[in-house]
């Protein structure tokens, strides 16, 4: 059942059934129109010879017997076909007899002259057909008229053997030259199938080994249509050996993150458990429980948001937003840290509303991980700036501190998990933003110098 369904088997096929229908189509179709135009010529040369020789035999009453015999055999001879006069005896309805005919010694008591009857009756010359005892016969009459009237009807007649033989024998050229096509076709196919069925076989085997986990496995390339299956083949290799890796990676970070917090609320539960605890410690223990338990949750709260992102789950609800009351409300939010962190924030936004079509839920995200990742990452006392402003046909919403700055590859701090200083925080906020920044549309940039960082959203407006 497998080898029948095999692309092989089917192309195979697939080429026998169009040369077979190509030859089929030639002998069923093309065959009886050859016949049909062969016979056709037959009679048109046929009418030819009736209107170019049958002018001796217009007043065939002047001539003898023996002359109109010697006429009658004349155009035979000219023409190279059987000439037989007939009489007419009545026009209504037609009624002929034959009066000489070329070849007197072949019985003609067979044939019956329909055309001649239609010729008289019609008054033109008329083609036709009629079976004899020897074969089917073309026949072209032409009426001869004496004062007005159809006296005579002269007959020019050849068998249609011969068309038949010819189309016979073109029949038996189609089936000769069709079977060998057919051959050929065959072999050819068969050529090129299995070719075709090794391509397809390599790019299985390829496949199989990328399912099987071998990221190391390599799509040739044909320079055809399957080259090109090839080629995006290769590039999702490529890919799905990357997110293996980031997979891979994230799973070895994430279970690093997991652990420490875990490990310290296992430690600090099983110290509160002495009895011999004093109420300060036992209140520095629960104090150290409930930041480790905060960070958990933030982490898990993290994790949840960047699998829906790079689920392609996360929807976007996008409507007009004033940009700038929307930070100074999520500034607002961080008055109490800002104070904790000893620092002064400044707002930079214009008076006039910044209207954009966004998700405010979002960008307000977007906006406290920049915030509160500038407090996390920088010494207490660091100045902060929010702005937002219309630059270039975009939205820019950008928060910069003057802190240290960032050492170290910049695009690194857009990694799961990566954090330039041993500051606490699950390593994801920046992924996340960066994430959201681009489902929206837009970017997020960072730029930073001894003097200060400065993260920035673009939004188109």
């Amino acid at each position: 059942m497998f080898r029948w369904r095999s692309i092989r088997t089917r192309l195979t096929l697939l080429f026998f059934a169009i040369t077979l229908a190509a030859v089929g189509f030639v002998y069923v179709y093309l065959a009886p129109q050859l016949e049909s135009s062969l016979r056709a010529e037959k009679l048109r040369s046929l009418e030819q010879a009736a209107n170019a020789y049958s002018g001796r035999l217009n007043n065939p009453i002047d001539l003898s017997e023996r002359q109109l015999n010697s006429s009658v055999r004349a155009a035979a001879e000219r023409t190279s076909t059987r000439v037989t006069l007939l009489s007419v005896r009545s026009e209504d309805p037609p009624d002929t007899y034959v009066i000489s005919d070329s070849n007197q010694e072949t019985d003609i008591s067979d044939l019956q002259f329909g055309v001649a009857d239609q010729a008289v009756a019609t008054r033109k010359v008329v083609t036709g057909t009629e079976h004899s005892d020897d074969g089917e016969l073309g026949q072209a009459a032409k009426p001869l008229f004496s004062d007005e009237k159809v006296r005579r009807v002269v007959v020019f007649s050849a068998p249609l053997a011969d068309v038949a033989d010819n189309v016979a024998l073109v029949r038996r050229q189609i089936l000769v030259a069709g079977g060998l096509g057919l051959l050929l076709a065959l072999i050819a196919s068969t050529v090129v199938a299995r070719a075709i069925s090794r391509r397809v076989q390599a790019l299985e085997e390829g496949a199989g080994r990328v399912a099987r986990g071998d990221f190391s496995a390599r799509f040739p390339d044909y320079g055809d249509e399957l080259g090109k299956l090839a080629t995006a083949l290769d590039d999702m290799q490529r890919q799905l050996a990357q997110l293996d890796s980031a997979r891979k990676r994230f799973i070895a970070t994430a279970s690093h993150e997991l652990r420490t917090p875990l490990f310290s609320l296992g430690g600090f539960l099983e110290l509160m458990e002495d009895e011999d605890l004093d109420e300060e410690t036992r209140r520095a223990f629960l104090r150290q429980v409930r930041e480790q338990t905060q960070r958990l949750q933030k982490l898990a709260t993290d994790l949840l948001d960047l699998s829906r992102l790079e689920a392609g789950s996360l929807e976007l609800r996008p409507e007009p937003t004033d940009v700038g009351s929307l930070a100074r409300a999520v500034v607002a939010e961080f008055a109490p840290a800002i104070a904790a962190h000893d620092s002064q924030l400044e707002l930079r936004i214009a008076r006039t509303p910044i209207e954009a079509d966004c998700d405010p839920e979002r960008v307000a995200q977007v906006l406290r991980i920049l915030v509160n990742n500038a407090l996390t990452h920088t010494p207490p006392g660091t100045g902060l700036v929010v702005s937002a402003a219309r630059q270039n046909g975009t939205l820019r919403l950008a928060v910069r501190d003057d802190g240290p700055g960032i050492d170290g590859d910049l695009e690194r701090v857009f990694e799961p998990f990566y954090t330039s200083d041993d500051a606490q925080g699950s390593g994801l906020g920046l992924t996340i933003a960066r994430e959201l920044a681009e489902r929206m549309s837009g970017r997020l940039d960072v730029h930073t110098t001894p003097a200060g960082t400065t993260f920035a959203l673009r939004l188109p407006i």
